[in-house]
């Protein structure tokens, strides 16, 4: 079984609750002033730890926001690796594809979501190469693989996927002014196309 996004139980103990500690800092600060205004140094100063050891666990502010936004998606990982159809098991592939789509357009649509918050504050490679950015790509393309589509599985899994991606659904939405309704219609035609299905 493939590990969840963010899965740290290899650590020493005090590293686990340091990290905790840190990430709990990060939330609070980004809850409070929003992700693009938290800074390493206000991070370090309310969880207690110095600066240099953020640096050296993070490597930097996109590594921290990375490691937090592993953290927030962890709920998500669980409702679609484990939660009730049709997001999670239970569902035909191609349902299930639909409804991880439909899931993430109204998570980007939620101003209250602190994944799509945290994700555009990092640039869209570390983000698509980040724990979670994985599990979604394997995802999609394991659920292709299991609807019986005849074809390269990752790459049409990137393909599908960057329909979805931030960038693009804030453009749609901020700039087209596309309704989320629309664009989750239009995802589910495009993974109806791809799986040869039909509606339902």
């Amino acid at each position: 079984m493939t590990a969840p996004p963010g899965d740290h139980t290899g650590e020493r103990a005090d590293a686990v609750r340091n990290r905790a500690r840190v990430l709990e800092a990060a939330a609070w600060l980004v809850a409070e002033r929003g992700a693009e205004h938290v800074t390493m140094h206000e991070v370090a100063q309310v969880a207690g730890v110095g600066k240099g050891t953020l640096f050296r666990r993070f490597g930097d502010r996109n590594g921290l926001l990375l490691a937090l936004l592993d953290d927030v998606e962890a709920e998500f990982y669980e409702a679609y690796t484990f939660g009730p159809p049709p997001l999670g098991p239970g569902a035909p592939a191609s349902d299930r594809l639909i409804a991880f789509g439909h899931a993430l357009i109204e998570r980007v649509a939620d101003p209250t979501d602190l994944g799509p918050a945290l994700g555009r504050q990092v640039p869209t490679d570390r983000r698509q190469t980040s724990h979670y950015g994985r599990a979604f790509r394997h995802h999609v393309a394991s659920l292709l693989r299991e609807a019986g589509v005849v074809a390269d599985h990752t790459m049409l899994a990137d393909a599908l996927l960057a329909f979805v991606d931030l960038g693009t659904l804030d453009h749609l939405r901020n700039d087209d002014q596309v309704t989320t309704a629309r664009l989750q219609r239009t995802w589910s035609d495009l993974v109806r196309r791809v799986t040869g299905t039909e509606e339902r």
